[in-house]
């Protein structure tokens, strides 16, 4: 006969217990959760000074960034060293409920007024002016007014090292043309004076030159020019690259660089269709169709280049090759002669890519 022994009254309560800690903890979870992980949207939220928790967790659940009040409640009242910081602030859906806890510890300097400027690779410091008027209390006449400042320029060519006396060589148009590190930044307000705009740009460019220091320091205006017609010539690091050697055997056999795009620089034309050939020949310092200009590179940058530019500039690839042609697709064809250059061009312009 087997008998059977009762389950033992303790071992039934910690099974119970067992499970419902279990079930807590897993309601918990779901409750600190996010409120949706999918949606990475921002939601601005301002929390009062002088909110309570309580306070704070309303105002949360009211824009859906939390699931329960009260789990809030008992979470951050649990932790007696937490302060919650009246501020405004920017929550997304998809935060845990412990991350927009951790923010609201730590406070934001968020500010509402901030303004986002972006500068674009390979525009010029009129392309830049202008977006810098649109963006702040500044109009356009008076940022070129700055930009072409002696005094500014003076300051600024004291303080960093890769502003030559080559920017201010008479016969430049733009001083600080190339040397304006395209990128997206951030400003307190549409009031920022414009040499603080120039000053976050430049302090961008000094940490993107200082890995090349050593080797572009001492003919340092030949390697942004250089990057700047790279920018406008080619489409990526490794077709720049061909490039910058084709470049640098056009002028060691003297021969004029030929870039077209330098030649809207020297008139100062957008590159929207083709110039003529009287165009193209006019002499100007920063033209290298002109007659005068073999073995001579442009009086300075065209452009605003991107690091991609700069570093084919320093590391161009070796090739026998002294023309190249893009068609209207990007492709870059490269030809050692005249000829065979020639020959290229009419094969584009036969098929219907030329850019034109």
């Amino acid at each position: 006969m087997v008998v059977r022994r009762r389950p033992r009254p303790l071992l039934i309560f910690l099974v119970v217990m067992g499970s419902f800690l279990i079930m807590l903890a897993a309601v918990y979870l779901y409750m600190a959760g996010p409120v949706d992980k999918n949606n990475h949207d921002l939601i601005e939220v301002e929390i009062p000074s002088g909110t309570g928790v309580t306070g704070v967790a309303k105002i949360l659940k009211e824009n859906d960034l939390i699931r329960n009040e009260f789990v809030f409640t008992i979470t951050v009242k649990s932790k007696s060293d937490l302060y919650l910081q009246a501020s405004t602030y920017q929550f997304r859906q998809d935060m845990p409920m412990e991350e927009i806890i951790d923010c609201l510890v730590k406070g934001n300097s968020y500010n509402p007024d901030a303004i986002s400027i972006t500068f674009k690779e390979g525009e010029r410091i009129t392309d830049y002016a202008e977006v810098i008027a649109d963006a702040t209390n500044h109009t356009q006449a008076e940022v070129l007014n700055t930009l072409n400042d002696p005094a500014f320029l003076e300051q600024l060519r004291n303080k960093y090292w890769f502003l030559t006396d080559s920017i201010v060589q008479e016969g430049i148009y733009y001083p600080l043309e190339g040397y304006l590190a395209p990128d997206t930044y951030q400003f307190d307000n549409q009031d920022v004076s414009v040499s603080t705009i120039v000053e976050t740009m430049l302090d961008e460019m000094a940490s993107e030159l200082d890995p090349y220091r050593t080797t572009i320091e001492g003919n340092v205006h030949y390697y942004m020019t250089m990057a700047s017609i790279l920018e406008l010539e080619g489409t990526n690091t490794e077709n720049r690259k061909m490039i910058a050697g084709i470049f640098q055997n056009r002028l060691s056999a003297n021969m004029n660089l030929g870039s077209d795009v330098t030649t809207y620089y020297a008139l100062q034309y957008p590159m929207t269709s083709d110039l003529t050939s009287e165009q193209f020949a006019t002499v100007n310092p920063y033209n290298t169709r002109a007659s005068n200009m073999g073995g001579v590179m442009p009086i300075g940058p065209i452009c605003n280049p991107s690091l991609s530019s700069l570093e084919a500039s320093i590391e161009p690839s070796s090739s026998n090759y002294l023309y190249f042609v893009a068609d209207k697709n990007g492709n870059i064809y490269y030809t050692s002669t005249l000829e065979e250059h020639e020959a290229m061009v009419q094969q584009i312009k036969d098929r219907g890519d030329w850019i034109w």
